[in-house]
């Protein structure tokens, strides 16, 4: 196994007031629900901007600290880890992708130039530019499987596992293994399509939420993250890939096809 790495960070607004609570063992819980977009340049040289709504998880004396501090509308920093969940349902495994904050900081968006912020339908306001970036290394938990959409683009369909070691409450070194998805286009994508189960890689890319109704009539979720740069490991280390070498591929995230076609096996709620 490769040393795990999972980071994630956003730079987004909140869009409601956080509530703080308290589970029954007495562990502070804060919500906070971010809103961005990010102006993506798709292969075409056309630029758009792309909206995203993330929820992460702040606990313990952090959450205290913060408190009743945080309001709707504040810009924040977030940085933590994607965090894999599961749990029984009606006789039924359940499974989610969670982001854990571990530092959040309050941005001063006083003086900056242009319309900072964007208003959507529900009337919560999204950080225009706000940072969506998930770097990861693992290995694959699968064959990656590339397949292609009626238009002829390749879309590849990956699986991470990242190791994590810990220290629990009573001293005890413990290990846990994330599970993430995660997707690439076109060049990406066929370069994805030459790694193998068990190798090492390391995932650059962007978070984002999926949904679809699946062919009982229900509605499915999945969080996964949308690649923009794939590199295979060499004993453990990056290679740097980015100037086309074999070891490692750079590319764009197609923001316009839809992904109907490839559903996840798995149900994922949030």
């Amino acid at each position: 196994m490769a040393r795990g790495l999972n980071r994630v960070t956003l730079v987004g607004t909140l869009t409601q007031d956080p509530e703080l609570r308290y589970t029954a063992g007495g562990l502070a819980v804060m919500e906070l629900n971010l809103a961005g977009t990010e102006f993506i340049t798709d292969e075409q040289g056309q630029t758009r901007e792309v909206p995203w709504y993330h929820r992460a998880k702040l606990l313990g004396k952090s959450a205290e600290f913060w408190g009743d501090n945080l309001k709707a509308g504040m810009a924040l920093f977030v940085d933590g880890r994607l965090e894999y969940r599961t749990w029984e349902q009606e006789g039924q495994k359940k499974s989610s992708l969670e982001i854990r904050a571990e530092r959040i900081e309050v941005l001063a968006l006083e003086g900056k130039r242009g319309t900072v912020t964007v208003t959507d339908a529900r009337g919560q306001e999204r950080l225009r530019g706000g940072l969506n970036l998930v770097m990861l290394v693992g290995n694959l938990t699968r064959d990656p499987e590339v397949r292609y959409t009626p238009q002829g683009t390749a879309v590849a369909r990956l699986g991470l596992a990242v190791n994590e070691r810990y220290t629990s409450r009573q001293g005890a070194e413990q290990e846990r293994t994330h599970y993430i998805e995660a997707q690439a286009w076109r060049e990406l994508a066929e370069y994805a399509g030459e790694l193998r189960k068990g190798e090492g890689a390391f995932f650059m890319g962007r978070l984002v939420n999926d949904s679809w109704v699946a062919q009982d009539g229900t509605k499915r979720y999945v969080t996964r993250v949308e690649l923009v740069r794939l590199e295979r490991l060499a004993r453990g280390t990056v290679q740097s890939g980015g100037d086309g070498s074999q070891n490692g591929r750079t590319g764009k995230i197609d923001i316009e096809e839809g992904l109907e076609d490839f559903p996840p096996e798995e149900d994922l709620p949030f």
